[in-house]
């Protein structure tokens, strides 16, 4: 009977669950004290690993909720519980030792998905067309030239720490900044970032005329040791979470919070895009 052991997980993850949220929001109410994305590999991956692990029994809980609500009522009796492999492997999940340089490109789920961009907005089609012009006149489904002389003209093919990118100047400044932000703070992470592509210019795809960020050198896909991340299913590596918050300080937004969630995909935020316009960087 499956009675006894389900009352006991579910009292443990009643008790747990608050217990590690609070240790989590210590952990990162320090992170936040000591200026932002400041902390080592190994705390970095930890913070993470506890989400997932609140996450996890999250989860579990309503299971088991379901699971004793079904139980008949007055049965105590039986013989030993044993557990099935699927409940092992949850048991076991999160434990042994922690191996950074294999945790970064691991798949989790993402954290507050739609508020991970908090504070920033992005930069619509609609918008970047109103202040930048079109990139190219006649758009299609495949990657083509860009054609606006204006927006051309400084457009650049640079080395930016770990990876190559076309992309406008001051977009390729600002990546700059965000890669020897992550190279201090977490070398390890640094080593294995890689690119899936930056400029673009198509229209997105299911749509007649409307211009993708990509199109005007304004964003770029990243991924962890050349893994692709699977497209709208609310999980992530590891290593792009952590990504996130560096991106975030520089005034990029990040694709995971999108409806269709994207999360190797970063872009510049219309309130940096503003601040360039001012500048006249662009």
């Amino acid at each position: 009977m499956r009675f006894v052991p389900a009352a006991i997980i579910l009292a443990i993850a009643i008790i747990l669950v608050p217990i590690i949220w609070v240790l989590l929001s210590v952990v990162l109410q320090q992170e936040d004290e000591a200026g932002g994305p400041a902390l080592d590999s190994g705390a970095r991956i930890e913070i993470e690993q506890l989400r997932q692990q609140i996450e996890d029994l999250q989860e579990r809980f309503v299971q088991l909720q379901t699971e004793v609500a079904q139980i008949p009522r007055g049965i105590t009796g039986g013989g030993p519980y044993e557990p099935n492999q699927d409940e092992e492997d949850a048991i076991l999940r999160g434990t042994g030792p922690n191996d950074i340089l294999n945790s970064y490109a691991q798949v989790v789920l993402i954290a507050n998905r739609t508020d991970v961009n908090k504070g920033l907005e992005v930069a619509s089609p609609n918008y970047l067309e109103e202040k930048l012009g079109r990139p190219r006149e006649v758009l299609s489904d495949t990657c083509e030239a860009m054609t606006n002389e204006a927006l051309k003209a400084k457009l650049v093919l640079e080395e930016v720490g770990p990876i190559k990118v076309r992309m406008l100047m001051p977009a390729v400044e600002s990546l700059r900044r965000v890669f020897a932000n992550v190279e201090r703070a977490d070398p390890d992470l640094y080593a294995r970032i890689n690119t899936s592509g930056s400029l673009c210019v198509r229209r997105i795809r299911g749509t007649q005329d409307r211009l993708s960020t990509h199109s005007y050198g304004l964003a770029v896909d990243l991924n962890i040791d050349g893994q692709l991340d699977l497209f709208t299913d609310g999980k992530t590596q590891l290593g792009l979470t952590i990504l996130a918050d560096f991106f975030h300080q520089e005034g990029w937004v990040w694709g995971a919070g999108f409806n269709r969630e994207d999360s190797m995909h970063f872009e510049i935020s219309r309130k940096q895009l503003d601040e360039w316009l001012a500048d006249g960087q662009l």
